[in-house]
C-alpha cells in the first residue's frame, strides 16, 4: 500500500486545490470599472475641447466683444450711433506747415469727443488744455500741405485720436475727433 499511496495523485488533494482557486464572478461587477474609465475619458476630452475652443475664440477676437461692421452708411440696418460729450475749449491753432521753400499756413479748431457723462475725462481734458494745444500745434507744424487735404481728414482724425490716447491722456479716452475748421493757405 505504500507504493499505491505514492502513485495515487488524485486522492485527497483534489478538494483542497478547488478551495484555493478564486471563483470569478461575471456580469456588472467587471463591467462597471471599464464603463467608469471610458466615461472619465469622455468628460476629460469634452473639457479639453471646450477649453481649446474658448481660448481660440478669445485669440481670434483679441479678447473683445464681437462686432459687425456695416460699410454702407445708407443701409437701413445701420445701428444707432454712439452719443458723446465734446471738449471744444482747445481754441484755434495757427501754425506753418513743414513745406519748403513754399510756406503754408494752417488754422485748425479741433473738438474731442469722449464717453457721454464721463466727468473724469472732462476734468482731464480741462487740466491738459495747454498740453493739447501744444500737441496739436506741433502735429500740424510737422505736416505738409498735401497731407492736409480734405480727402485725408479721416486719416488725420484717426492719427490724432491714437496719439492722444497712447501718449497724452491717462484715464480719458478720445472716441472721436472733429474739425470745426481746417484751413490751409499758401503764405506769401
Amino acid at each position: 500500500m505504500a507504493d499505491s499511496d505514492d502513485l495515487d495523485l488524485d486522492s485527497g488533494d483534489a478538494p483542497e486545490a478547488e478551495s484555493t482557486t478564486k471563483k470569478r464572478g461575471g456580469g456588472l461587477g467587471n463591467l462597471l470599472p471599464t464603463i467608469l474609465k471610458f466615461a472619465a475619458i469622455g468628460i476629460g476630452a469634452l473639457i479639453f475641447i471646450v477649453t481649446v475652443s474658448v481660448i481660440t475664440n478669445n485669440i481670434m477676437n483679441k479678447g473683445g466683444k464681437s462686432q459687425t461692421v456695416i460699410s454702407d452708411p445708407s443701409s437701413p440696418y445701420v445701428g444707432k450711433r454712439p452719443e458723446y460729450s465734446y471738449y471744444d475749449q482747445i481754441g484755434s491753432i495757427t501754425t506753418r506747415t513743414s513745406d519748403y521753400p513754399t510756406s503754408y499756413s494752417v488754422s485748425v479748431e479741433v473738438i474731442i469727443g469722449y464717453d457721454l457723462n464721463d466727468m473724469n475725462s472732462s476734468a482731464e481734458f480741462i487740466s491738459r488744455r495747454h498740453e493739447l494745444q501744444d500737441f496739436l500745434r506741433r502735429y500740424f507744424a510737422g505736416k505738409r500741405a498735401v497731407e492736409l487735404t480734405p480727402d485725408r481728414e479721416d486719416e488725420l482724425k484717426k492719427e490724432i485720436r491714437e496719439m492722444l490716447n497712447t501718449r497724452y491722456l491717462d484715464t480719458a479716452r478720445a472716441r472721436t475727433i472733429l474739425f470745426r475748421r481746417l484751413d490751409v493757405q499758401e503764405s506769401f
